[in-house]
């Protein structure tokens, strides 16, 4: 049965010459577009492959799309078949972040109907402070033949947004931390603030103090709380570019929550038109 949500370290331990597994290093860092790459040099999971967040996972700028748009479904395709993923592949993804860029990936393999992919729980963190072994070396590429389409029920765009500021039937859920989303600060995009109306779930509430994923129960009960009697299939998740609220997507998977969707281009979209309006406070 594939796994389609977390892979705990022993498990992941116990396959990594498994040939139908797939580990991607998915680190990145908003502020420096170098950072994934050169940590993936210094030392990585055995066998693992490195996608890059702002290049292979990630759509060409027109400088009003946002930071990190959603690549053409052609072209991912491409990347993911390059790659070695095929209609039988398990993919892990892994980060250094709580899974606040390997949900993305997660979330973009299964926006192609790929469902076969999970989050490693714990990343690359848990990993190593459980003295597993890092590799430097680049295993040699071996591709495939990805088979995916893009199902767009799972995400919306701006046009979308901007119609629910009126009609209110979407909740928007906000991934960013809590000063962010009140507009307090804004350490990447250039105007600070929220869109109207949005609810903040930053993504560090959907970890333990141990760096992994809350229980499905408790990530259950704080859902309930957030959308107030909202279901799953009322909720948009956005962040600054899309990335990091992929996040609260999986997060909602856990609980039980399937059937929210995601604003691709996010804050970053969002303002790069000035007759957009923002909240904050």
């Amino acid at each position: 049965m594939p796994l389609t949500l977390l892979v705990d370290t022993d498990t992941l331990a116990a396959r990594l010459r498994d040939p139908d597994w797939v580990v991607v290093d998915c680190r990145s860092d908003p502020a420096n577009a170098a950072f994934g790459r050169a940590e993936y040099a210094k030392g990585h999971l055995p066998g693992a492959i490195f996608l890059d967040m702002d290049s292979d996972l990630c759509g060409e700028h027109t400088g009003r799309n946002g930071r990190h748009p959603l690549p053409e479904p052609q072209r991912l395709v491409a990347t993911l078949s390059a790659a070695g993923i095929g209609p039988g592949t398990q993919v892990v993804a892994y980060d250094d972040r709580g899974g606040a860029s390997a949900a993305r990936l997660w979330w973009m393999l299964r926006w192609l109907g790929h469902d076969a992919v999970a989050v490693l729980d714990g990343g690359i963190t848990r990993w190593v402070a459980e003295g597993r072994p890092l590799a430097t070396e680049a295993p040699a590429p071996r591709a495939a033949r990805f088979e995916g389409r893009a199902n767009d029920a799972m995400k919306v765009d701006a046009g979308f947004v901007a119609a629910n500021l009126q009609r209110r039937e979407a909740v928007l859920l906000d991934a960013r931390v809590p000063a962010r989303y009140r507009g307090e600060m804004e350490p990447i995009d250039p105007i600070a603030g929220r869109i109207p109306g949005a609810r903040n779930r930053p993504l560090q509430d959907n970890l333990g103090p141990d760096g992994r994923f809350k229980p499905a129960q408790a990530l259950r009960a704080d859902f309930d709380a957030v959308l107030a009697g909202a279901g799953p299939e009322r909720v948009v998740h956005y962040c600054g570019s899309g990335v990091s609220a992929c996040h609260n997507l999986l997060a909602m998977e856990i609980a039980g929550l399937p059937g929210s969707r995601l604003y691709g281009g996010s804050w970053s979209e969002w303002i790069a038109d000035p007759s957009r309006p923002i909240e904050r406070g």
